[in-house]
């Protein structure tokens, strides 16, 4: 049962560690020592899909909706679902997860993509958008062979970084930061801070190949 603000309540079993999840969805190891509380730990666990109801017509999902690739005719939008969570005009695809505070941390592979956007949006930003050019939504693109961050319209080139096949986003909600990841080195290459305050969904645009996500993996060292 969970105590009031989300947090589980944790058993005193001195000289043990205990897991719990905080209101943030973060993992943490706590250990107890002489009735005394220490914070061992902590691990990411934001874990998502993607979700078939905001997608695009040209956006087709695979690998049990983890993956999404681009058609270029796409489906006619009168055969997919009317739905008022799915974008209209844009390839953009949401996760199935919201996030209201925490860290959290996933990766992403790219194939064959030589134009895409990875970031948030809030959950609730409109549908007639795309990702980046609102000022609910923060992204970090690939085109004409260079990366660039952008939210409210507003590019920024991102230099000393090539073309990755596998790349990180970093997302610390309180904080306000969205850092883009070279997992090779491993540092922020980039970040972009902005006012969370209503829940953001990871979100993908992409106008050619494939993209594949990778949630629930842990965050690498290092990273501030």
């Amino acid at each position: 049962m969970a105590s009031p603000g989300g947090v589980a309540r944790v058993p005193r079993l001195a000289g043990k560690a205990v897991s719990f999840l905080s209101a943030g969805h973060t993992k943490k190891s706590v250990l107890w020592l002489a009735g005394r509380q220490f914070i061992t730990s902590t691990e990411n666990s934001l874990q998502f899909r993607l979700d078939e109801r905001t997608a695009h017509s040209s956006l087709d999902l695979f690998k049990k909706d983890t993956g999404v690739i681009y058609r270029m005719l796409g489906l006619d939008p009168s055969h997919v679902q009317d739905n008022p969570e799915r974008f209209r005009d844009w390839a953009v695809v949401f996760a199935d997860e919201k996030i209201t505070g925490g860290r959290h941390y996933w990766e992403v592979t790219v194939k064959k993509s030589q134009e895409f956007r990875v970031g948030v949006a809030e959950a609730l930003m409109s549908r007639d958008d795309c990702v980046g050019t609102s000022a609910s939504s923060w992204v970090f693109g690939y085109a004409q062979r260079k990366w660039f961050a952008m939210t409210n319209n507003k590019m920024v080139p991102i230099t000393l970084v090539g073309k990755a096949d596998r790349m990180g986003i970093l997302l610390d909600f309180e904080a306000g930061l969205l850092g883009l990841v070279d997992i090779e080195k491993p540092r922020i290459v980039h970040a972009m801070r902005g006012h969370f305050k209503t829940p953001l969904c990871p979100a993908f645009g992409l106008w050619d190949g494939e993209l594949l996500t990778h949630s629930g993996v842990t965050e690498p060292e290092g990273l501030k």
